[in-house]
């Protein structure tokens, strides 16, 4: 056919020789270097130099040459770039301008459903990722966060109109000083507009993303953070805290016992039913549905943390172990202030209080955690792997994968009896006491 006939489609840019289509593979796309890559049917795969990559068509219509932007992978698969490609074609030869005919579809589109602002991006973000949060505080957490840094800038905004010197202006007054929040709030800006283009409502790439982009304008988080572990409290002054602690009343001072005896986090303990307990056998299995690592976590109970939870009032209508005045679930702050109060009555006592050893702040429930695996590393012979189980921690290498293929409950029952004389200010090893069954 000769160009500029009604209807005339040539594709351009190919390759001199034989005409081969279908050349590009998806593994190849994934990892294609830079510069552009021809497929067949003028349809390119274009790599920047800074990695990214986008689907173009070039096409002749009506004597013109013109090129068709098809989007970006992996948003927009090879398959489906060849799909349209070929539609394209199909259309430019039936006399239409497929490039002109998407403008005025996306018109459309735009006119019958409103681009949401940024504000409203985020409750639905929110929705989409409600099934994912490990907690009521990790939701809570994205909230805080997007509601107070990056909603009073582009909160306003529509998500379309939303590029990374927004972001900047963001990220940078906090990213020095509050480093680990600001590169949360990053991750968090991101999976918002990463739910605005898959909704639809914007194109091209995300302006909050980290790699070739922010990375190259802010320095890196790694290098400029100072880990600020929370405070703990100091394994000189443990045995002398636990013994004020058990003279304390109230279900928020038996939550931070319990949570002590076992070095669970706060959100396990306060969580924590009936359903769960086995008394008999001296056991506590929190379901994955509640834990960090979304994995069921069994807790060895020593004689002092079986005796406390037969001890305790049970609620008429909750099955919440450490149950608020209601009924409900004891809030976070009610165990906090407990240890606050604590280390506020130790210094009108003369004292200087519960301090880190080293920050020198009031040292706070989720600490004692970190008090634990102080004591098992300098105290005590106990592998630190059998620590990190107790701990529930993240597998951080192969040894320990393997270690932890069993969750070593007999020897963390001895380990956490050892523990719970540790804080009673008992000397020398102490024996775990067998639990029988029924």
């Amino acid at each position: 056919m000769a160009d500029g006939s009604q209807g005339t489609v040539r594709c351009g840019g190919k390759p001199k020789g034989p005409h081969q289509k279908n050349r590009l593979s998806a593994v190849f796309v994934k990892s294609a270097p830079p510069g552009r890559h021809f497929d067949g049917n003028g349809l390119f795969l274009l790599v920047e130099k800074n990695k990214a990559r986008r689907w173009y068509q070039r096409l002749t219509i009506h004597g013109r040459r013109r090129e068709a932007g098809l989007g970006a992978p992996p948003v927009v698969t090879l398959a489906q770039a060849r799909e349209q490609a070929i539609e394209n074609l199909r259309l430019a030869r039936e006399g239409r301008d497929p490039i002109e005919e998407r403008k005025a579809n996306k018109e459309a589109l735009t006119s019958a459903r409103r681009t949401p602002t940024f504000a409203e991006a985020v409750e639905g973000c929110m929705e989409k990722k409600a099934p994912e949060f490990t907690s009521e505080k990790h939701e809570k957490q994205w909230r805080s966060t997007l509601g107070r840094y990056a909603v009073p800038v582009i909160g306003k905004r529509r998500v379309d109109e939303i590029d990374a010197n927004d972001i900047l202006a963001i990220l940078k007054p906090i990213w020095m000083d509050k480093t680990e929040t600001a590169k949360r709030l990053r991750q968090r800006i991101e999976a918002v507009l990463r739910w605005a283009t898959v909704a639809g409502y914007r194109e091209g790439e995300n302006p909050a993303r980290w790699k070739d982009n922010l990375a190259e304008r802010l320095p890196s988080p790694n290098k400029i953070a100072k880990t600020r572990h929370q405070p703990a409290l100091s394994l000189s002054e443990a045995s002398v805290w636990f013994a004020k602690l058990k003279e304390r009343e109230g279900n928020s001072a038996r939550a931070l016992e319990f949570l002590a005896l076992t070095a669970a986090r706060s959100g396990e303990v306060r969580g924590m039913t009936w359903a769960e307990v086995d008394l008999a056998n001296g056991l506590w299995t929190v379901p994955a549905s509640r834990m960090k690592m979304n994995r069921e976590h069994r807790v060895p109970l020593t004689e002092g943390a079986v005796t406390l939870l037969r001890d305790l009032p049970r609620h008429k209508t909750s099955d919440f172990v450490f149950f608020a005045q209601q009924g409900g679930k004891l809030s976070d702050m009610s165990v906090s202030a407990v240890m606050k109060r604590m280390h506020e009555a130790e210094k009108r006592a003369g004292g200087e209080g519960f301090l880190d050893r080293t920050s020198q702040r009031p040292a706070v429930p989720h600490g004692l955690r970190s008090t634990f695996r102080d004591w098992v590393a300098e105290q005590t012979s106990y592998p630190g792997e059998l620590a990190e189980i107790a701990l529930a921690h993240k597998v951080s290498n192969s040894v320990e994968a393997a270690y932890r293929r069993g969750d070593q409950l007999d020897k963390r029952r001895q380990m956490m009896a050892a523990w719970a004389g540790f804080l009673l200010g008992e000397s020398g090893k102490v024996v775990p006491v067998e639990f029988g069954h029924g």
